[in-house]
């Protein structure tokens, strides 16, 4: 028999791929006991209810993406090589994701609405930290005279997210990298010209 924290993971695993696939409201609970081979009352044990299980997926799922973007742009050292190595990762998701189903950021913005409130904050809470972790990039870049100073850190991590997860929508929805790819050369070339010194 498994042990309480295993069967919370192999349940978290599996809700994952189904919430990021098959989408938060489609997937039922009868959906997750097939994929588990758990009754509702083995899962119910560790969730108190599907929404605390679809919020506990989602942070699963940025926790992973936020882990692998960290380390790569951490390994950098310049406010270019930030950059580009964000657009890269964003590039290379849908030939490459880190989780199937695509960005699960992307997913929730496009699914949730005003029902479900909490599932809402949390995806606004990994918004926000991806907006702050590109003006952090800026702001250091400015720092060390790698970012003019008139750039709007601000605006660029808004631009930049917004056309990425266009450009991740399109693709995904096409079967095809060439939205993704071409955004991606715009905007390097877009940084390369207004955005480094």
């Amino acid at each position: 028999m498994r042990q309480p924290q295993n069967t919370k993971e192999h349940v978290l695993t599996e809700a994952t791929k189904l919430f990021n696939t098959k989408g938060y409201k489609t997937t039922s609970i009868s959906d997750i006991t097939t994929a588990t081979g758990y009754t509702k009352g083995a899962i119910y044990r560790h969730f108190e209810n599907k929404d605390a299980l679809e919020m506990e997926a989602f942070e699963k799922m940025m926790s992973t993406v936020f882990t692998v973007l960290s380390y790569r742009i951490k390994s950098e050292t310049t406010a270019k090589d930030k950059l580009f190595t964000l657009l890269d990762m964003f590039q290379n998701y849908i030939t490459n994701p880190y989780i199937k189903g695509g960005c699960p950021l992307l997913n929730v913005a496009i699914e949730m609405d005003d029902t479900n409130d909490p599932l809402k904050k949390r995806a606004q809470k990994a918004l926000a930290l991806l907006k702050s972790s590109i003006v952090t990039i800026i702001e250091n870049g400015k720092k060390f005279n790698q970012v003019k100073s008139t750039v709007k850190e601000n605006l660029f991590a808004t631009i930049i997210i917004a056309t990425l997860e266009g450009g991740i929508m399109m693709s995904k929805l096409q079967n095809s990298n060439t939205d993704i790819s071409d955004i991606v050369v715009h905007l390097k070339n877009w940084i390369i010209k207004d955005i480094l010194i």
